[in-house]
């Protein structure tokens, strides 16, 4: 298929066919990933590619996605890295500052730009994937296991393998309804929400596995009410970045 319709098709992926997927093929993974975008070229990102199977097992407990790791051909714990920059500063007598706003979002920003190059890299080779935002269920644990120094912490982990299915593809937001021309326009939100509810509604009560009556509002409404992974500020100051 097209670049167009590659991207168009992505879903997640939770089991695999257990395939293990060759050093070569994550090297060229990451290769091609290092392409992507960086802002001030300061590349703060690293990858855990986690082969020791007791770690991994570990990584599926702490981020409560064992099910996944069992069956994946390739597992990788995403970072946000300034340590590199760190050391790239004191070569120059420079302590650098890190632990700014800006920098944290920088950060962020550059793991995710790699990680979807990454990604679409996968999938154009036939594998599948999927994001795991629960490294930041215990990140102090998952830093502990792997070693991670201050200037560094866990955005996500990722599965990466040969699926032994392919869902069907998630319905997103209509355009209209992240679209903006010339100003933030809040009053269309609530008829193209009440239009989205319902073709979520119908996806979730047909789709061939997993369904459930449900609506997009409302799944955000739950899950936005709560404070989610409060301990997050606390265990970025504890890696050096406060928020300055």
């Amino acid at each position: 298929m097209n670049t167009k319709e590659l991207l168009r098709s992505h879903t997640s992926v939770r089991k695999y066919t257990g395939e293990e997927i060759s050093k070569e093929t994550v090297i060229d993974l990451i290769e091609t990933a290092q392409m992507a975008a960086s802002s001030h070229f300061v590349q703060a990102y690293s990858v855990i590619w986690v082969t020791d199977e007791e770690k991994k097992t570990k990584l599926g407990e702490l981020s409560k996605n064992e099910f996944q790791f069992k069956t994946a051909g390739a597992s990788f714990l995403f970072c946000v890295d300034f340590k590199r920059l760190q050391v790239a500063g004191q070569k120059h007598g420079v302590d650098i500052s890190a632990d700014t706003a800006e920098n944290v979002l920088v950060g962020v920003a550059d793991v995710a730009l790699f990680a979807q190059n990454f990604v679409i890299a996968a999938e154009s080779m036939g594998y599948g994937i999927c994001y795991i935002g629960g490294a930041r269920t215990n990140p102090k644990e998952i830093s502990e296991l792997f070693n991670l120094p201050e200037y560094v912490f866990p955005l996500f982990a990722m599965t990466i393998g040969t699926p032994t299915k392919r869902n069907e593809t998630k319905p997103r937001l209509p355009v209209a309804a992240v679209l903006h021309e010339n100003g933030y326009d809040v009053d269309k939100y609530d008829t193209l929400l009440d239009e989205y509810d319902g073709i979520m509604e119908d996806y979730y009560s047909s789709r061939s596995s997993n369904q459930k009556t449900a609506t997009w509002t409302k799944q955000m409404a739950d899950y936005l009410v709560e404070q989610n992974r409060p301990h997050m500020k606390e265990f970025l100051a504890s890696q050096g970045f406060t928020w300055k």
